[in-house]
């Protein structure tokens, strides 16, 4: 099964017309008609020292983490079911990998950066959806390896989701129709050519390797679900760029499928 990193933008996809909502809105037509058994989604806005697990059992709770929008917003519910047999097995293959510290949540539901993207994609709620932290305090190595780690969930029926944003600096957003910086450009053009070009090394080494890095990703939240999906496709792991537009001038929302060769 292939894995995949999304730009999922902020929660004003569920009211505003945009390119990324009508692409998440065909995901089950036109990117992945497979109906997996659970989901596995790797959030930008969970951090923790260790890796650690959501572990459900019932309906997920919906965490409205974000301030400054519409209150109808923080009325929507995605009780989509927990998978606490995938929490488990989540945490074995990570401890058997060698993330030894590896620990599971039994209170934390969905944040926006799982459930805004999942309500477009599969607004029935019915698929089991398991949720794995971030870790600001390692590197992009540390997620790739940790994607390594639980690339046998591709076999068992398991999609990953890595949902982050290819860029992502708050501080320089701007209009939806103004152009995207040269910086941003710059920076997401470098990301597809790498990663199409297999050159997994060089994205996990983004901060050294990537052309004004620091200025697309001033923190490194938001990139990291990407090398955990990255990293779970496999070493020679052939990349597709199933998604491009930008949103308030310099956030891009390159959203891409990694395959197995």
């Amino acid at each position: 099964m292939e894995t995949f990193f999304l730009s999922h933008g902020s929660p004003r996809l569920l009211i505003k017309e945009m390119q990324v909502r009508r692409f998440l809105e065909s995901w089950k037509s036109k990117v992945f008609p497979e109906a997996p058994k659970a989901i596995l989604l790797i959030s930008a806005h969970w951090e923790t020292d260790e890796p650690v697990v959501n572990y459900i059992d019932g309906p997920n709770d919906t965490i409205h983490d974000f301030t400054g929008f519409p209150k109808h917003l923080y009325e929507l519910q995605y009780p989509a079911p927990g998978a606490p047999e995938l929490a488990n097995r989540v945490k074995e293959l990570l401890r058997n990998g060698g993330f030894d510290s590896a620990e599971e949540d039994r209170t934390r539901g969905l944040d926006h950066g799982a459930w805004v993207p999942l309500m477009l994609m599969y607004p029935e709620a019915n698929i089991p959806v398991c949720q794995l932290s971030v870790q600001t305090n390692k590197d992009g190595t540390h997620h790739y390896n940790m994607g390594k780690a639980l690339a046998p969930l591709k076999e068992e029926g398991v999609l990953i989701i890595g949902s982050g944003s290819a860029t992502h600096n708050l501080m320089k957003q701007g209009p939806d129709d103004a152009p995207a910086p040269s910086w941003a450009v710059e920076f997401d053009n470098w990301l597809t050519e790498s990663l199409l070009n297999g050159r997994h090394e060089d994205v996990n080494h983004y901060d050294e390797k990537g052309p004004s890095a620091k200025l697309a990703h001033p923190e490194p939240e938001h990139f990291y679900p990407l090398h955990v999906a990255l990293g779970a496709a496999g070493e020679n792991a052939k990349a597709e760029l199933i998604h491009h537009s930008w949103g308030s001038s310099s956030i891009s929302y390159s959203s891409y499928k990694f395959k197995a060769a």
